[in-house]
């Protein structure tokens, strides 16, 4: 899909696309790191696709963004519409729907490469505590 005809849908519906391929990327990645219970793999995929570690995970991709795709993580971020669960607040959902966006623009676009490299930075990075997850 051109840039063009990705730009022609909503943040939300780009984030709800980009939920799909950050929770994707994330069971994989698990499912990699060590052969353990469903429930186990579970537990630990419910604290990286958390609205709290996606918007820690804002801030360390953002700094490595083009201007475009800063751009698009700026129109997830601010779309309106998100209902809150009761686990974030709602800076923290705007932010991981934001990054989700990202993800799903990048998927339309055809940038695997690219969503792989964000999200290798973000599963890399100090926020990824692998003992806390139980990995």
């Amino acid at each position: 899909m051109t840039e063009r005809e990705a730009n022609s849908y909503s943040p939300l519906t780009l984030a709800f696309l980009g939920d799909s391929v950050y929770d994707t990327l994330v069971r994989e990645y698990l499912l990699r790191q060590a052969n353990m219970p469903v429930a186990k793999l579970h537990s630990a995929k419910i604290q990286l696709v958390c609205a709290e570690f996606q918007s820690k995970a804002y801030d360390l991709v953002a700094e490595i963004l083009t201007d475009h795709e800063l751009a698009i993580l700026k129109r997830g971020r601010n779309a309106t519409g998100n209902t809150v669960p009761k686990h974030a607040d709602a800076a923290e959902y705007r932010r991981a729907t934001a990054l989700e966006c990202l993800f799903g623009y990048l998927y339309l676009t055809g940038c695997g490469e690219r969503i792989r490299e964000l999200f290798e930075l973000i599963i890399n990075s100090d926020l990824n505590n692998n003992e806390q997850i139980g990995v």
